[in-house]
């Protein structure tokens, strides 16, 4: 358990810092004291979760090659695979970034985006779309250095754009009176700050960075591709259950989807330890697999549950606790402030089996069952979101959709738990 909770703590820290400065950046917008704006950053966060998610993917990759082949004594070959995972993350963020550019408008009508919401979204986004390739770069870098062992410089990626963020936000948002704009600015230099940060620390401090070219791109890309491409696919999961939940949400009106987007900026700073679980007991899990050691395996999952149900239980208690004086620092009256106390209310707990889920999935990856947390993170978006956020609104409108969503969490979490048990028992015996 000491193992488990130290791991989680330390791998939070970075995860943390930057969500909390998501956080801070909707609290100054929400100053301004107008729903379409909270609404607006609602809608078009979503396109830039997604391109972080992508990001992620390809850190995932990006890590494991590097660390893989310095283990394997051949740090130049290590270098190779850095450099070409840069190069495709710029090929794969810049595509995404012309897109969202691009398409902005229509894609925040999908959405449900209308009127003054969509105007402030659609303006955003076209002030935030070149931070998404500096922020994908930037995640790319800290994975590299984490898989050179480096995990202070990756650290820094983080805090250096959530401490950019937080000094740039009132300066441009009530300083220069730039309102919503002044954020998507503030968020670009971030951005900046963090590729700063990320390239200096993998080209200058490492001098782990060749001359980015696509012929070495070429060379690399299968064995990127073969790791990146279900990573990219599991971390976009994530964002497409925000997107359906706002895309849901939007009928009932600017009020839910600013309840919404500030619920989606509450989660990862309440949470946030629950997210590193998984990266987290994964490794411990991974080292005694390896030494077939499978009573330590059934004692990791095990604490790893239990750190979860505790400390979902100790946060839900708190964000009751402080519900008010929450919905009072984000100015938030009528409807939108009765959605966000119904979540401090009553759904945080289900945060529980979210974590679960999490645990179970690194416990899918590291006994050689990858495409099961996939499957997992899929199957919860899809059909442990849609069909229980169709039947909770139409029993019982927005807080009923949000109830429903967390009981299909609820739901995937123990089948995921009662998966990975079967898995590790099957190895145990030999009949996996």
């Amino acid at each position: 358990m000491r193992h488990v909770v130290v791991m989680t703590l330390t791998g939070a820290v970075g995860l943390m810092t930057m969500f909390g400065a998501d956080l801070a950046d909707l609290f100054y917008l929400s100053l301004l004291k107008d729903t379409n704006v909270t609404a607006a950053i609602g809608f078009a966060g979503i396109l830039s979760f997604a391109n972080l998610s992508m990001g992620i993917g390809i850190g995932i990759a990006t890590a494991a090659l590097v660390a893989r082949n310095l283990g394997a004594g051949n740090p130049e070959r290590a270098r190779e695979f850095a450099t070409s995972c840069v190069t495709f993350t710029l090929v794969v963020s810049g595509t995404y970034t012309i897109i969202a550019a691009i398409f902005a408008e229509p894609l925040m009508r999908v959405l449900g985006a209308e009127g003054e919401a969509l105007r402030l979204a659609v303006s955003y986004i076209h002030i935030l779309t070149p931070g998404f390739i500096m922020l994908a770069t930037a995640v790319c870098c800290s994975f590299a250095l984490r898989g050179i062992g480096s995990p202070n410089r990756a650290m820094f990626v983080t805090l250096g754009s959530a401490v950019a963020t937080l000094i740039m936000d009132p300066i441009m948002i009530f300083h220069l009176g730039w309102g919503i704009q002044g954020a998507a600015v503030a968020h670009v230099t971030a951005n900046a700050c963090a590729l700063a940060f990320g390239l200096h620390g993998i080209a200058i401090h490492h001098r782990f960075l060749n001359h980015l070219s696509l012929s070495g791109l070429r060379r690399d890309f299968r064995a990127i591709w073969a790791i990146a491409f279900p990573a990219i696919l599991t971390q976009l999961a994530t964002p497409f259950t925000i997107a359906y939940t706002t895309y849901a949400m939007a009928p009932y009106g600017t009020e839910a989807v600013s309840s919404s987007a500030i619920i989606g900026r509450i989660v990862p700073v309440a949470f946030g330890i629950i997210f590193s679980l998984s990266g987290a007991v994964g490794p411990i899990i991974g080292q005694n697999f390896g030494a077939r050691d499978f009573g330590r395996v059934k004692q990791t999952l095990k604490d790893g549950l239990s750190f979860a149900a505790a400390y979902t239980l100790l946060t839900s208690l708190l964000l009751f606790l402080f519900r008010h004086p929450l919905a009072d620092a984000f100015h938030l009256t009528g409807e939108a402030r009765h959605y966000v106390l119904f979540f401090c209310t009553w759904i945080g707990i289900t945060w529980a089996f979210a974590g679960a889920q999490f645990v179970a999935n690194a416990a899918f990856n590291n006994l050689g069952r990858p495409t099961l947390s996939t499957w997992f993170n899929w199957g919860k978006a899809t059909l442990g979101t849609i069909p229980f956020a169709m039947v909770g609104s139409a029993l019982g409108g927005v807080t009923g959709m949000m109830a429903a969503i967390g009981a299909g969490s609820i739901a995937f979490g123990i089948a995921s738990v009662w998966v990975a048990a079967r898995i590790v028992n099957r190895l145990e015996t030999g009949t996996a």
